[in-house]
C-alpha cells in the first residue's frame, strides 16, 4: 500500500505542534477585532462557547483517530460508518474547509502587510480584499507552503516546531503588553453596553468571525495519525491541549484588545464602526509600542505561514485519503518512498488553494466559507464514533470514552446551532457548494449496479436530508439569524437542537457493515500481527 510508506516519526510534541501550529494562525491576528465587531464586549463568551464546541466534538474524534490511524483520518470515518455517500460528503465538506484555510492565511499574511509605511505595501490591499499585486505576493506565499512540504516530514516537523514555539511567545507576550500599556475597563460598558447586539451575535461570532476557523485545527494531528509513533496516548493528548492552550491565548488576546481600544474610536458607531486593517498592531502604534507594531508585522508572516504549511501537509493526506475512499484517481494516493511525501496531492492542493485565492481575496469572506464548511464537516463524528460501536464493537480502541454515548449527541447538537448561528444566506451558500462536489461522486459510485449501490444511498440519504432541512430552517429562521422571522427567538434553538437531536439517532441508525469497514478492520489485524511478529523476533 501507499500508505506503508509515511513515516512513523511524530511524537506527542510534534503533534500538539501541529495542532496548536493549526489553531494559531491568522486566526489571533484577526479574530478579537471581528469578534468585537459583531459581538462587542461579550466577544470574550464566543471564544469559550467555541473552545467547548470544538472540544465536545474533539473528544469523538479522538476516539475514531486511535482506531484508524491512518493518513487523512477525518475523510475517512464517515465512510467506513456509513459508506460512499455519506462518507463521501463528510469528506468534500472537511477539505473544503482546510484546503481554503491555506489562501486564507496567506491573505492574512498580506493584509498585514498593507499597514507598512511604503507605498507598495499599501496597494496590497484595498481596505475590502487584495489587490492584484496582493494576490500576485500571497501565491508566492503559497508556492512556500507547499515547498516545505515537499521534500521530508522530518523537515516539516522540525521546522513546524520551531514556528509553533514561536506563535505561542508572540501571541502572549502581545496580550502582556496591551493589557500593562492600556487596560480601560469602561470600554466593557461604553458603546451600547457588555452585549450591544444581544447574545444573537455572541452565537453569529461563534460561527463566522474566525473562531471556528481558529479551533478547526484540533484535527490536524488526526490526519497525520499514520505518523504518529504512539497514535494511542499522543493523538488524544495532542488534540485536547492543542484546544486548551489555544483558548487561554485567545480569551487573553480578546480581553487585551478590548481594554486597548482608545475611548474616542468608540464614540459614534461603536464596536461595530471600528475598522483596524491590521489591528492588533494598529493598537500597539496608537500606545506607542513600536517594538511590539514591528513584532507583529513579523509575526503576520510567520503564524498565518506556519499554518499555512501545516495544513498544506495535512490536505494532501486527506486527498490520500479521498483516493483510497475510491473517489480520485490513483495517482493521488502514490506517497513518495523516499521522503514520505503524497506529491501529487500536494500538487492538486496547491492548484485548488490558487483557484481559492482568485475567488475569495479578503480574510474575511475566506473566515466566513472555512467556518460553515467545517460546521458540516463536524456532524459526521458524533455519527461514526456511537456507530461504529454499534457495528464493530469488538475492533480496538486505545481511546474509549464511556461518556460518549453523552459526548456524541450534545457535539451534533452543538454542531448544528452553530451551522444555524452562521446566518442565511450563508449556510445555503456553503450548503450549495457541498453539493458542487456529488458529480465526482457520482462519477465513480453510479457506474456500480444498483444492488451494490442501493445500500450506500440508503445509509448516506439522512446526511442529504440534514443539509436540506438545515437550510431550510436557516431560510424560515429568527431575523437575527438572516432568516425570514418565520421561527420566534429562543424556538428557533430549541427546534434546531431537536432536529440535530433526530438526525444523530437517525444516522447512527443508518450505519451497515460497508465493504470499506470490512477493508480497514482487515488491513489493521494485518498491521497488528506484523508488529507481533516483529516483538516476537526481537524477543527470540
Amino acid at each position: 500500500m501507499s500508505g506503508s510508506n509515511y513515516r512513523r516519526s511524530l511524537g506527542t510534541v510534534s503533534l500538539t505542534a501541529v495542532g496548536l501550529g493549526s489553531i494559531i494562525g491568522s486566526g489571533w491576528l484577526f479574530g478579537a477585532a471581528k469578534a468585537s465587531h459583531l459581538a462587542g464586549p461579550a466577544a470574550i463568551f464566543a471564544w469559550i462557547i467555541g473552545a467547548v464546541v470544538a472540544l465536545t466534538i474533539a473528544l469523538t474524534y479522538t476516539e475514531l483517530g486511535s482506531m484508524f490511524p491512518k493518513a487523512g483520518g477525518m475523510v475517512r470515518y464517515g465512510q467506513y460508518s456509513h459508506g460512499s455517500l455519506a462518507g463521501y460528503l463528510a469528506a468534500w465538506a472537511n477539505w473544503i474547509a482546510i484546503v481554503s484555510v491555506i489562501p486564507g492565511e496567506a491573505t492574512a499574511s498580506v493584509t498585514y502587510m498593507s499597514s507598512w509605511k511604503w507605498a507598495w505595501a499599501k496597494g496590497l490591499y484595498d481596505g475590502k480584499e487584495l489587490t492584484g499585486s496582493g494576490v500576485a505576493l500571497a501565491s508566492v506565499l503559497l508556492l512556500v507552503y507547499f515547498a516545505l512540504n515537499w521534500f521530508a516530514i522530518s523537515l516539516f516537523a522540525k521546522t513546524n516546531t520551531a514556528i509553533t514555539v514561536f506563535k505561542i511567545v508572540v501571541p502572549s507576550l502581545t496580550a502582556v503588553t496591551l493589557m500593562l500599556s492600556h487596560f480601560d475597563t469602561h470600554n466593557l460598558t461604553r458603546a451600547g453596553g457588555f452585549a450591544p447586539h444581544g447574545w444573537n451575535a455572541v452565537f453569529n461570532a461563534v460561527a463566522v468571525s474566525g473562531i471556528v476557523w481558529a479551533y478547526n485545527g484540533f484535527q490536524s494531528p488526526l490526519n497525520m495519525a499514520a505518523e504518529a509513533r504512539n497514535p494511542k496516548k499522543s493523538l488524544p493528548r495532542a488534540v485536547i491541549s492543542s484546544i486548551l492552550i489555544a483558548l487561554v491565548i485567545y480569551v487573553a488576546l480578546q480581553i487585551a484588545f478590548l481594554m486597548a481600544v482608545p475611548s474616542h474610536d468608540l464614540t459614534g458607531g461603536g464596536w461595530s464602526a471600528l475598522n483596524f486593517k491590521s489591528p492588533l498592531a494598529d493598537l500597539a502604534i496608537a500606545w506607542g509600542i513600536n517594538w511590539l507594531a514591528m513584532l507583529l508585522y513579523a509575526d503576520a508572516f510567520i503564524s498565518p505561514s506556519g499554518t499555512g504549511m501545516i495544513y498544506a501537509a495535512t490536505t494532501s493526506r486527506m486527498i490520500h485519503g479521498v483516493q483510497e475512499n475510491g473517489h480520485l484517481p490513483g495517482v493521488f494516493g502514490k506517497v513518495d518512498p523516499k521522503t514520505g511525501v503524497p506529491r501529487p496531492a500536494l500538487l492538486l492542493n496547491l492548484a485548488v488553494a490558487f483557484a481559492f485565492l482568485a475567488v475569495f481575496r479578503g480574510w474575511g469572506s475566506l473566515a466566513e466559507i472555512v467556518s460553515v464548511a467545517t460546521v458540516i464537516s463536524y456532524i459526521t463524528g458524533p455519527v461514526a464514533v456511537m456507530s461504529l460501536r454499534r457495528l464493530a464493537p469488538d475492533m480496538p480502541r486505545p481511546v474509549r470514552l464511556k461518556s460518549m454515548p453523552v459526548v456524541a449527541p450534545i457535539a451534533m447538537v452543538f454542531g448544528s446551532l452553530v451551522l444555524y448561528w452562521a446566518k442565511w444566506p450563508l449556510t445555503g451558500k456553503v450548503i450549495l457548494l457541498m453539493a458542487v462536489g456529488l458529480p465526482i461522486w457520482a462519477f465513480y459510485e453510479l457506474r456500480k449496479p444498483l444492488a451494490e449501490l442501493k445500500p450506500h444511498l440508503k445509509a448516506g440519504v439522512w446526511m442529504v436530508a440534514y443539509l436540506f432541512v438545515m437550510a431550510f430552517i436557516s431560510y424560515i429562521g429568527n431575523k437575527d439569524y438572516g432568516g425570514q422571522g418565520y421561527l420566534p427567538q429562543g424556538w428557533d434553538l430549541l427546534i434546531v437542537a431537536a432536529i440535530g437531536l433526530a438526525f444523530y439517532f437517525w444516522g447512527v441508525h443508518s450505519a451497515w457493515h460497508n465493504p470499506s469497514l470490512e477493508a480497514v478492520r482487515q488491513e489493521l489485524d494485518e498491521t497488528a500481527r506484523g508488529g507481533d511478529e516483529e516483538r516476537v523476533t526481537a524477543s527470540v
